[in-house]
């Protein structure tokens, strides 16, 4: 069995205290919840029940009733969105799957010291413009489900201890105030990370963080909550000495690497539908496809996640620094009146910032709607 705060004093986790007695009171509660819930719960915890219950305490800073709810709506929409089989559901045809790979830059460059997976992004030259939203956001989750259910799992197993959270490292480079409708469709894909997948990410690393980034964020980090302002670390540059103590140079991705660092004969960007990473991906997707039958080749597939929304006051994590970033992106073009947001840039450094930024979206108001292309 799985033993958790084994410590004298309750584990801590950026300023939140975990107790014995919450875990026993989340258990207890998760022991009466309705039985169809329970084959879900298992996909969720992978057999570290405890360490889940602590990913939904940290996320709602200890508080055991909230914490309850937000584990309870969590399996609720796993169940409603059949969130258990969509690594059987590979995006259909694999031209569109590549297409998506290509324009949502993401992937596995490697894994740290620690023993946990490095995710890269290329949030500045990522366009979202080869597919509707739903398709983007589909294959967000099954990234989020493939690391939870398989590379973590087998990570655990190399290190032989439980390994289960990861780390990204953001690549802004090419990111401009025009590319505003991306950075909305960042908000609902972080939105489900935030309410769905809690603290599977212990650091936020910004990289080549150009001007109109440096300037956002100096004027939202005084404003989130302490929680999510040290899970993010803006690097100088490229940041490659920083992440050198955290992993080695292997498993830090080109963009991070610096002018002149040399990649190995053979190197396939992480980004790549031919990168290792999302081979496996793809083909453990076409065997659980065969193996559970569960659905049919088509050019379109049919996966429609419906887009949790939260209250105001549960915003957090990554849905919190993005929000807010969209949110003064907007105001400044606003502000300015500019048929080409690109030329605030030029004035960036005298322009009076928003005094008030609200500390959450109204969900039904600011979210896309997940079944229109963009």
């Amino acid at each position: 069995m799985e033993t958790v705060c084994k410590d004298a004093k309750p584990p801590t986790s950026r300023g939140v205290a975990i107790t014995k007695e919450s875990i026993r009171q989340m258990t207890e509660f998760m022991d009466g919840v309705d039985q169809k819930l329970q084959p879900t719960y298992w996909n969720v915890h992978q057999g570290y029940p405890e360490a889940t219950l602590e990913r939904f305490l940290k996320a709602r800073e200890g508080n055991v009733q909230k914490a309850n709810k937000m584990l309870l709506d969590c399996l609720n929409w796993r169940v409603e969105n059949d969130i258990d089989n969509i690594l059987a559901k590979p995006i259909q045809p694999k031209s569109l799957y590549d297409n998506i790979r290509n324009s949502q830059l993401i992937g596995v460059s490697g894994f740290c010291k620690k023993g946990r997976p490095v995710f890269a992004i290329g949030v500045g030259q990522s366009g979202y413009d080869k597919a509707a939203l739903d398709k983007y956001v589909q294959s967000h989750i099954q990234i989020n489900e493939y690391r939870d259910r398989v590379l973590l799992p087998e990570a655990s197993k190399k290190q032989g201890r439980h390994v289960g959270s990861c780390i990204k490292i953001l690549d802004m480079t090419g990111l401009k105030l025009s590319a505003l409708n991306r950075v909305k469709i960042l908000t609902v894909i972080s939105t489900v990370d935030d309410l769905n997948y809690p603290e599977k990410t212990d650091t936020y690393y910004i990289v080549n963080a150009p001007y109109v980034f440096q300037a956002c964020w100096k004027a939202v980090k005084p404003l989130l909550q302490e929680r999510t302002r040290k899970k993010v670390q803006v690097l100088k540059g490229c940041g490659r000495d920083e992440l050198l103590e955290v992993m080695d140079m292997s498993a830090i991705p080109a963009f991070a690497r610096g002018n002149g660092a040399k990649c190995s004969n053979g190197y396939v960007d992480c980004y790549s539908p031919d990168h290792k990473f999302h081979v496996e991906l793809w083909n453990h997707m076409k065997d659980q496809a065969e193996a559970l039958a569960t659905v049919t080749v088509r050019p379109q597939g049919s996966v429609h996640v419906s887009i949790p929304v939260p209250d105001e006051a549960e915003i957090g994590g990554s849905a919190e620094v993005v929000h807010m970033i969209e949110e003064t992106m907007e105001k400044l073009v606003a502000e300015q009146k500019c048929a080409d947001p690109n030329k605030l840039i030029q004035n960036f450094s005298s322009m009076k910032l928003p005094g008030e930024i609200t500390t959450g979206p109204k969900r039904s108001e600011s979210l896309p709607n997940p079944n229109l292309s963009y």
